[in-house]
């Protein structure tokens, strides 16, 4: 079949075809945006029902991209993620060879798991303080981190949407789809092999630059100063300051103690109710002070009842929380927090405070303040926005604090494992139970649930799914398969999917895998079914090309991560990831025909 045989129905979908590709390569408009187009188009031209081009918002692998989310954000609130990632640091040891094998394969069973993304940015300070500390360059260790975040996603099938997608087009076509761990021989083989790359010849080719601390700064928690008053019935009552220092489900370190209103300066001393602990702490345990019982942030404890109250109840704790930061030649610069008075000044109260440079250890009302320092305050809407209107306020920041369940890590870990097994049986089921679990057991808030679902990728896979469904319907699939037996229809089989798969991976630089996926599953089925090959075989082929976006630093949003830390230049990336490449196009036609016959 010749362009001019086309039928009035694939030249509309070859025509839509374009116009989104060409939009999604320029980035003229966001992808989700690009995803509704795509539906209205296919709609509008008759090549869907309005039914078939919304099925995507309800199809297996949008919903399961959304529970992977709140999974994700579970583990990373329960701390579950960072210490994982500080234990993958300390097993890492002192040299690049121990470092790059202690990562990799890790970080690859971390993807297989949770979203990919996650990991690398969950495991980028933990890398970036590794190199620090080992005199190691960044960009030594960062690209094998990438990478290796992209082959864990082809351990299990919820690791990236490509295989989901991959899978609901072998349901359509009448094949079985795929399993959890279907494609976990492949993933695994895919993931050792290309540490050993990177250990064998990758390391000797990668860029020794020391790159930028920009993105370490960027994910690093802030550490803020306050005042944590010790209640009745505390848990902390008896404890010394070292062991709340060494229990990891606090995020603080002691830096002054009040006792009586006295500095107590024997720190091995048990702590008593109504003691004083002038702390630095990260937001979320700002947070976390406010929320748990037999501890409260002093400031609030003093004053708190003489505030006026807030306008409605804030839906978490940190939405009544702002950041004020303190202007050039204000009158606040020189001053004391107490000479000022906020609380009968502007109805409001300083919880704690952020100075770039100093080590603060006195109490807050003595500190004395300069331009640049970042007041937390609490107050109602009114109240704030009296302070927002002085001049000497440069502007005013939202407080970026979530709570943080970290006592609820080891119930988090739980669930996710459960999770894990039980989607051997059923992942949709499984997935949507799993999420749902960490939102009743309270390791994560229905808001942070919501918050942490990213709606234009959920968007996008809905969009991106009635594609594949078009181009099925209207013959195109079966058109473009066509036009490939012609080219390889006397070829081996090897050699078929070898071409496939660079097809794939080159355009997947330039689209997302399920993008990538969606068009290229209902052409692999076509051309299996043609060639009397397994549509499994082929179509996993596909989806594994999607995934390995190795080939260059836009074909994976965790390598634009890691871009700027590790120093890195285009052609680095195409210098390591062009044989890695190769390599696992290699393994995997061969494995896939292998597994599925």
């Amino acid at each position: 079949m010749i362009p001019g045989d086309l039928t009035a129905d694939q030249v509309s979908f070859f025509a839509i075809l374009i116009v989104a590709f060409a939009l999604l390569i320029t980035e003229k408009l966001r992808n989700d945006i690009v995803a509704i187009l795509i539906v209205l188009s296919l709609y509008l031209t008759g090549l869907l029902s309005q039914k078939e081009a919304v099925a995507g918002f309800s199809s297996e692998p949008a919903l399961v991209v959304g529970g992977i989310f709140v999974l994700s954000a579970a583990l990373h609130q329960t701390g579950v993620s960072d210490a994982i990632g500080r234990g993958i640091g300390r097993l890492a040891g002192s040299t690049l060879t121990r470092a790059i094998a202690v990562i990799m394969p890790s970080v690859a069973v971390l993807s297989a798991f949770t979203h990919h993304l996650t990991t690398t940015a969950v495991m980028l300070p933990v890398t970036m303080k590794l190199a620090r500390e080992r005199e190691i360059p960044p960009s030594k260790l960062l690209m094998p981190l990438s990478f290796a975040a992209s082959l864990g996603t082809t351990i299990t099938i919820i690791g990236a949407p490509a295989f989901l997608i991959a899978s609901g087009v072998l349901q359509e076509s009448g094949s079985p789809g795929l399993s959890i761990f279907s494609i976990a021989p492949i993933g695994i083989v895919l993931s050792v092999v290309g540490t050993l790359f990177i250990l064998l010849a990758g390391r000797f080719i990668l860029p020794a630059r020391r790159g930028t601390e920009d993105a370490l700064n960027r994910y690093q928690l802030t550490e803020y100063f306050t005042e944590v008053k010790v209640l009745e019935g505390s848990p902390f009552v008896g404890k010394t300051v070292a062991d709340l220092e060494a229990d990891s489900r606090y995020d603080f370190t002691v830096v002054s103690w009040l006792r009586g209103g006295r500095p107590h300066y024997h720190r091995s001393s048990e702590l008593n109710a109504g003691d004083v602990l002038l702390v630095r702490a990260a937001p979320e345990q700002i947070i976390a002070f406010r929320q748990e019982s037999g501890v409260a942030l002093n400031p609030v404890e003093q004053y708190g009842e003489d505030l006026p109250p807030a306008d409605g109840q804030a839906e978490e704790a940190g939405d009544e929380l702002i950041q004020a930061v303190v202007a050039p030649q204000s009158d606040f610069v020189g001053r004391t927090i107490a000479e000022i008075d906020f609380r009968r000044r502007f109805g409001v109260i300083v919880v704690s405070l952020w100075r770039s440079e100093g080590w603060l250890q006195q109490e807050l009302a003595r500190i004395r303040l300069r331009a640049g320092d970042v007041l937390v305050l609490q107050g109602n809407e009114d109240q704030i926005s009296r302070i927002e209107q002085d001049r000497a306020v440069l502007m005013m920041l939202p407080f970026q604090g979530e709570h943080r369940a970290r006592r609820k890590a080891p119930l988090a870990a739980a669930i996710m494992a459960l999770t894990v097994a039980a989607a051997a049986v059923d992942v949709l089921m499984a997935v949507l139970a799993g999420a749902l679990a960490m939102v009743l057991s309270g390791c994560l808030t229905p808001r942070q649930a919501y918050r942490s679902i990213d709606g234009r990728i959920v968007v996008f896979i809905a969009g991106a799914i009635p594609l594949g469904a078009a181009m099925k319907s209207s013959g195109s699939s079966d058109l473009l398969a066509g036009w490939m037996q012609d080219v390889v229809g006397g070829w081996n089989q090897f050699f078929v999917l070898f071409v496939l798969f660079w097809i794939v991976a080159v355009l997947t630089q330039f689209m997302s895998d399920a993008a990538t996926t969606a068009l290229f599953a209902p052409v692999a089925v076509a051309l299996a079914q043609a060639l009397g090959a397994s549509p499994t075989a082929f179509v996993v082929t596909v989806a594994m090309a999607s995934v390995a976006a190795l080939l260059t630093p836009i074909g994976h949003h965790g390598n634009l991560l890691i871009y700027g830390p590790g120093g890195y230049r285009f052609a680095d990336f195409v210098r390591v990831g062009a044989p890695m490449t190769l390599l696992v196009s290699l393994i995997v036609v061969v494995m896939a025909p292998l597994l599925w016959q």
